[in-house]
Order: C-alpha cells, then structure tokens, then sequence
C-alpha cells in the first residue's frame, strides 16, 4: 500500500494523551490516514470535556481495503472501557483494556503488513507490574525479538540508553560489550535505511570522569574493549566520553547519536536541550514502533495546557 495508515494505540485511558492527539490533528494535515485504537466512548467524553469537535469515522478492524482511508474525520477502531468518568485516578482496572489495544493494533499490522505504529503512554507500575521494564520491552516480548533499543530521536542529535528503565543499582549488571556491538548495529542500521548515512557515534562511560578508584572498573573490563573493537570497523565511534560534559556544545556538534549506560544518563540532558521535541523509537521491531517522550502526566489531566510536540513529531516522522 503507497499509503499506509499509522495505527495509533491510545494507552493508559487516563492520561493527556488524547488532549494531546486532539491538538496534534488540529495543528497539522497529514498525508497517511490516521487509526486510533481506543474507547469511542473515551475518546468522545474527552473530546466534549476539553472542548474539541471532531467527526468520528468507526472502523472495523477486520477492514480488508484502508487505502480509501483520509483524515477528514477521525478514524477509530473502537475497543470497550468501562469507566465512570473521563478523568480518573490511574489504576489496574485499565490494565486488560489497555491491553487488548495493543494486541488490536499488533493483529492488524501483522495482518495487512504494515510499518507505522504509535503509542500513548502507559503506568509502567500499574500495567506492567514490574514484569517488564517498558513498553519497549514488553513490544518486543510480543514480537520475540531479542535485539532491540530504545532511541530518542531529534534531527540534530538522539540518544541511546544501552539500559532502559532499570534500576541504577543494576544497572552494571547489563552492561556488556555484546549489548554495546548490538545498540551500535542497530543505530547504524535505522540510520542508513532511513537516512542513507552512517551516523557519528559517541559513546559514554558509566563512572564519573569514566575514572573509578577500584580496579577492573567497567570502563577497563567492557566499554573501553568494545569502543577499540568497532573502531576497527567503523572510525565515526568515539568514547568513552564523560556523561557530563559529552552534552557540551563543541562537543555535541561532532556526533549524531549519543550511546550512554542508562536512561536518566541520556534523557535527562536531551530534554533539558530539546523538551518534548524528540520521539521515542524502538528499533529492532518489524515495523517503526514510536512513542511521544511523556508519560501519562496524571497531574495535568483535564487542564488543557499538555504541550503536544513530540507527538507532531511522532506523526510527521512516519507521514511520509
């Protein structure tokens, strides 16, 4: 299909994501035709307490033909939510419907071979219970893929946590050279299908400084080795950098991606320098999987002032 839509899955119903989906379409016209798989009933409660007005095209998700899909109206694959309110506290109780979104959507795109999908956010305490670390994970658990990462994507620089949501006492426990030869094989992979380049790669230590006062630090047993191995193949991969100054802007400039231990190592100065421009791709997937950088933001729920950037973002990167 020359076009093909971008299936969206709503996530956690009580979150801003739908606040921000209704901004999204309003502020921009996109090409690909647009399939939000969530509560009709939700998403029209939501839609008349935010004061949005939109038409609402229901779909069948056994539709065999959605080439003569647009976005005049907004496309929906209605999946049932029994709920009191719109705006409710985030609990459990949204966990089965929640899922049952994701398989919708994952059936579809296996059935009719398609490539774009996004996601709204979800509890990771309430739905996925501490069985798996993300969504990225449990997506990939889903699609039994074993190589994958978590890239947050912005034109002028992106990130790459080698670990995801884990916490910071294991985080030493993951980190292998084999883990780093997969994160930088599947960056360059994504680069060149995407953009035809093989991007410029800066990865970091995991101590301060990548200095420690014991032997045998991580820096000596695993990065340093790795870095000096896919140097031999590749000469645009430099490090071990220092996390606190690798953010600094002659040297930001040199490098496309930037590979860092763990999560708040690489989010926390992306979004100190880009806010909510940047989407979260999971690479390694069969299709695109993106997901805006927020979460469900339970505290702005109903206010109206979400910032809807990164899913602009999101549903540009894949409209093409």
């Amino acid at each position: 299909m020359s076009n093909q839509p971008i299936i969206l899955v709503g996530g956690e119903p009580n979150s801003v994501f739908l606040e921000i989906f209704f901004k999204s379409i309003k502020a921009h016209h996109y090409k690909s035709p647009i399939i939000l798989i969530v509560s009709k009933e939700l998403l029209e409660q939501q839609m008349k307490k935010l004061g949005f007005t939109f038409e609402i095209n229901d779909i069948d998700k056994k539709l065999k033909d959605f080439s003569k899909l647009n976005n005049n109206k907004i496309n929906v694959i209605n999946v049932d939510y029994d709920f009191k309110e719109c705006f409710e506290k985030i609990t459990g109780k949204s966990n089965k419907y929640i899922n049952e979104t994701f398989e919708t959507a994952i059936n579809i795109i296996k059935k009719n071979n398609f490539s774009k999908f996004i996601n709204g956010p979800i509890s990771k305490k309430y739905f996925l219970k501490g069985k798996t670390l993300g969504v990225t994970e449990y997506l990939a658990n889903k699609m039994k893929k074993k190589k994958f990462a978590m890239l947050i994507f912005n034109k002028n620089l992106s990130v790459s946590p080698l670990t995801t949501h884990l916490a910071l006492k294991d985080v030493h426990k993951k980190i292998t050279k084999q883990k780093i030869y997969t994160q930088v094989e599947l960056i360059n992979n994504f680069y060149k299908i995407k953009f035809n380049k093989l991007p410029r790669i800066a990865i970091t230590g995991l101590n301060p400084h990548c200095e420690s006062n014991f032997k045998n630090s991580e820096e000596d047993k695993i990065i340093i080795p790795a870095i000096k191995k896919l140097q031999l193949k590749n000469t645009r991969i430099n490090g071990p950098f220092a996390a606190d100054t690798i953010f600094t802007k002659s040297l930001l400039i040199k490098y496309d991606v930037i590979i860092g231990m763990y999560h708040d190592q690489v989010l926390s100065p992306m979004k100190a320098l880009f806010n909510f421009d940047a989407i979260n791709i999971t690479l390694g997937l069969p299709f695109i999987r993106i997901s805006p950088d927020h979460g469900p933001n339970y505290s702005m729920l109903g206010k109206n002032l979400s910032d809807p950037k990164s899913l602009i973002q999101a549903l540009k990167f894949l409209d093409k």
